[in-house]
């Protein structure tokens, strides 16, 4: 894969603590692999926003309940890549 050099401004704290975590291993790499856990954290959410949109068109609005359901898959899904992402 391509790659291509940007700027970016970061909140100073977080990009401190970055730094001392990924020690001798690449800034570059630990940025690149946070923006990829993120593009796939908003297309989940993208799909999941597009599939209570077809539940509606289909069945009307959606009860309360589904849309409480629905937050619970999306947060535990986010945790379980929160997890995977720490360990690796």
């Amino acid at each position: 894969m391509s790659k291509e050099k940007v700027t970016l401004t970061l909140d100073t704290e977080q990009l401190e603590e970055l730094r001392s975590l990924v020690d001798a291993r690449s800034l570059s790499a630990a940025v690149d692999q946070a923006v990829g856990a993120y593009l796939t954290r908003l297309r989940h959410l993208r799909s999941v926003d597009e599939w209570l949109a077809e539940l509606e068109a289909e069945h009307g609005p959606v009860d309360p309940e589904t849309l409480e359901w629905a937050a619970r898959i999306v947060d535990d899904w986010a945790a379980s890549a929160d997890r995977r992402a720490m360990a690796g």
